[in-house]
């Protein structure tokens, strides 16, 4: 593969992980790549990223593709080349992964987790792929690289004592001597699932091994296979994003402000200049927003995706004439006060996982029961004017589902969607009954954060 082909490819990686990355984008990098040496990868690294990385949350999944499309080595490297050359360590044995190896290669990890030193955990990553980690291949003559049996092997974690020991020995507070064992096992760890990755990056393709193991960027990752860590960083995300999302609708509305032409003032102003319209008049465009009412399923399996989705359409509510938010399990609660203007993120996300609580009345999901209790007590929030959201993955487990009633919201309501949060594939199989709604509301697929910014931005 040649120098070209590699940058291509690094660049449409990164567009399919997540990152924005434009043609004139690709071409500065290239032309930032001519200023820097090749002989220095961090500082290709850099090159690319001031170019191609526009925020820091993008950072992670950018780093993790550059590993795989300029790794740091090939294969064990070139020491592991000159160890191997004849009359170079004639008496070293075949057998690499035995009680004894696996002893020594423990001791030297534990002294280089102590010393904390990022070269020795570095080459220990290498060297631990290498000898614990092959796997046997599909094929005759294949093999393949699990960082998995690396680290069951090498059992990092069991060294964690031992760290703890050595760094209060020198003197460190002991809750920050865990933390730091903590943090550097962790370090040893990505570096071991890293090598792995390249090695099976060599044999099978880059744009292979990104497809299949790279997460992608956070606002493209799946609400319902976040870890804890990833939904922390989708909080502080969600009010940026909708930052970006207001100026951008500000924007356009600006651009649409203009309304149809006015052909009779058009007409009579041309008459000043012979007939020939130079200024074009147009009508002013009647101001027009709608209310929103967003009912939103909050039980344990989709209480992620609704929390976003609740917090986002707030920080939007400016675009709408009101925003009036409700919670279920198989109860209705209206949280429309938690969202006070200027109101603490983490309050918000507190007062909503409470109204959980309060949206249950036996504990599973009815969206039946949720739908009749609505439309009975908070019915005469839908009307003409109003657009209708419906969040949830529709499974009720096999109870009523209250089709009239939904059926009679969408009626009265001007507009109305259902966002749900699992693959279409799921829809319709065991107890969902969104394919059964689908047939009365539009409903739409929304797995991550860019299919909601999205969303709400179209109907803004």
């Amino acid at each position: 593969m040649s120098l070209l082909d590699t940058h291509i490819g690094f660049v449409e990686a990164l567009r399919g992980a997540g990152l924005p990355v434009s043609l004139a984008e690709g071409l500065d990098a290239i032309a930032a790549l001519e200023q820097v040496s090749w002989h220095d990868r961090e500082t290709v690294r850099a090159a690319y990223a001031a170019t191609l990385v526009k925020r820091q949350p993008q950072r992670v999944t950018f780093d993790a593709v550059f590993d795989v499309y300029f790794p740091r080595l090939v294969g064990d490297g070139a020491r592991a080349a000159s160890d191997d050359a004849p009359g170079d360590g004639a008496d070293r044995s075949p057998v690499r992964d035995s009680g004894s190896d696996l002893a020594q290669f423990r001791e030297a990890l534990a002294e280089a987790l102590a010393s904390g030193d990022p070269s020795a955990l570095q080459d220990l990553a290498v060297d631990a792929v290498a000898r614990f980690g092959a796997m046997p291949g599909r094929g005759p003559g294949l093999s393949s690289w699990s960082a998995y049996t690396s680290l069951q092997r090498v059992a990092p974690a069991e060294l964690a004592d031992r760290l703890v020991q050595a760094l209060l020995g020198r003197g460190v507070d002991p809750e920050q001597a865990r933390r730091t064992a903590a943090r550097r096992i962790g370090d040893f760890t990505r570096l071991v699932e890293g090598d792995a990755r390249r090695r099976i990056a060599e044999e099978k393709g880059p744009a292979h091994i990104v497809d299949a193991t790279v997460r992608p960027t956070i606002d493209r990752l799946d609400f319902l296979a976040a870890r804890r860590t990833d939904l922390e960083e989708m909080r502080r995300e969600v009010y940026p994003l909708a930052r970006r999302l207001a100026a951008r609708l500000a924007k356009e509305q600006h651009a649409r402000r203009r309304g149809p032409l006015d052909v009779r003032r058009t007409v009579r102003a041309s008459i000043a200049t012979g007939g020939v319209p130079l200024t074009t008049h147009h009508r002013p465009r009647r101001p027009h927003r709608t209310d929103l009412v967003v009912l939103c399923d909050v039980s344990g399996s989709v209480a992620s995706f609704a929390q976003f989705t609740l917090l986002l359409v707030y920080a939007l509510r400016e675009a709408f004439g009101g925003v009036r938010a409700f919670t279920f399990v198989d109860d209705v609660v209206e949280v429309t006060d938690r969202f006070r203007p200027g109101a603490d993120v983490v309050e918000v996300m507190e007062g909503l996982a409470a109204s959980t609580a309060h949206a249950s009345m036996w504990g599973r999901t009815s969206y039946g029961r949720a739908l009749t209790r609505f439309a009975e007590s908070h019915g005469d929030a839908v009307g003409p004017r109003t657009s209708l959201l419906v969040l949830g993955d529709g499974r009720s487990n096999h109870s009523d589902l209250a089709l009239p009633v939904l059926a009679d919201l969408v009626g009265r309501a001007r507009h109305a969607w259902w966002l749900n949060p699992e693959h279409p594939r799921h829809w319709g199989t065991g107890d969902s009954a969104a394919d059964r709604y689908a047939e009365l509301l539009p409903m739409l697929e929304c797995r991550s954060l860019a299919q909601l910014g999205e969303f709400v931005h179209g109907i803004a």
